[in-house]
């Protein structure tokens, strides 16, 4: 009889029906080659599904600005931390190790690429990541702030595995900022990972953050178990530039 169904009659007896493993095993037990052959397809294929929907959704959540991936990116303008080079990066083990990042140079020498970039991979590895600029980020737990969610929207970075704070420094930020900063990377201390995108060294991040011993504490928690990247070189947008 299942011979004379159509694919839609095939197509309705899966709905809200999980597969059961004891059903497949007799099935199997009993199926030719070719038909074993056809289900092993057909697990594949619902196997690659699942990733890039998993994947998708990653990427989605993640909230990046735009899609930017490290194909053909160039990796010259970086001096890389002694003992740390660019497959320990591509690796990712960082992100499993709770390991922070910095990212520090000079405007348009392809921080932020590399961040976004990093992201991809992770999400493409499974990762939960999540995108701010700095004053996004901020903005964001102020709003959370003033409608009394700020415990949920804190609770819920919590959740990613990584968190890219991108442009760090670029603004003065005042002393509430600060403070709500502050609880997002004290909470990220070997839980998660962060990778900071900067212009600024450590020692002015005081001035952006508008209180030394909280830049402190940010900078040891930091430290600890992270590794400067340095940008060097000439922004890639000014010497792409079609204004001439």
């Amino acid at each position: 009889m299942t011979n004379e169904l159509t694919l839609d009659q095939i197509m309705d007896l899966t709905r809200g029906i999980p597969l059961t493993r004891n059903v497949l095993k007799t099935a199997l037990a009993t199926a030719s080659t070719d038909q074993r052959a056809f289900i092993a397809d057909l697990l594949t294929a619902e196997h690659e599904s699942r990733k890039r929907a998993k994947e998708d959704r990653l990427l989605r959540q993640a909230k990046f600005p735009v899609r930017k991936t490290l194909i053909n990116y160039d990796y010259s303008m970086i001096t890389w931390p002694t003992g740390w080079h660019q497959d320990d990066l591509l690796s990712l083990d960082f992100i499993a190790n709770h390991h922070d990042l910095v990212f520090y140079g000079d405007v348009g020498t392809g921080k932020t690429h590399l961040a976004i970039g990093i992201g991809h991979a992770a999400c493409q590895a499974g990762y939960t990541t999540r995108f701010f600029t700095t004053a996004s980020l901020i903005a964001h737990l102020r709003q959370a702030q003033d409608k009394g969610t700020l415990e949920a929207a804190i609770t819920a970075i919590g959740k990613a595995n990584l968190i890219i704070i991108d442009e760090f420094g670029y603004l003065p930020i005042d002393i509430t900022g600060a403070r709500l900063l502050y609880q997002i990377i004290a909470n990220a201390y070997e839980t998660q990972s962060i990778i900071y995108t900067s212009n600024l060294e450590f020692s002015r991040w005081a001035t952006i953050l508008g209180d030394a011993n909280m830049a402190a504490a940010i900078i040891d928690r930091t430290v600890h178990h992270g590794r400067i990247l340095n940008f060097t070189g000439t922004s890639w947008r000014l010497s792409h530039s079609t204004m001439k």
